[in-house]
């Protein structure tokens, strides 16, 4: 039985991430950031993405100052990383909140859409 995005827990999930970004550097070469994802609800976190020199490492907590922090429920991040949730759609209903620059939010989706990561969830 194949699992679903549903069935992954946060860490899973953030591992996840950490692991399509490292196994195709190429979107992420060049750009040097932090970004922090508050989620929100039944299962919460914070975690954040250290994005440096074509290398991704997700870190459980806040220690380092996040150039950009997304703050979500975990039902909307899973759409979200799914394409299935625009990010500008999201943030106009109130869905995404945003803390910083605002032109890294709007990368990271873009980011994300070049990696699909439907097909790795």
């Amino acid at each position: 039985m194949t699992k679903t995005i549903e069935d992954y827990s946060l860490t899973e999930v953030m591992q996840k991430i950490e692991e399509i970004l490292n196994q195709n550097p190429g979107p992420i070469e060049g750009l040097q950031a932090i970004y922090q994802y508050n989620i929100t609800g039944d299962e919460e976190g914070t975690y954040q993405l250290h994005l440096a020199n074509g290398q991704a490492k997700v870190i459980e907590g806040s220690e380092s100052e996040a150039n950009c922090t997304l703050i979500m429920s975990l039902g909307n991040f899973r759409q979200f990383l799914l394409g299935k949730l625009n990010g500008t759609a999201a943030f106009m209903s109130g869905k995404l909140k945003i803390k910083g620059d605002i032109g890294k939010a709007i990368k990271m989706e873009g980011i994300l859409r070049q990696y699909n990561v439907k097909e790795y969830l």
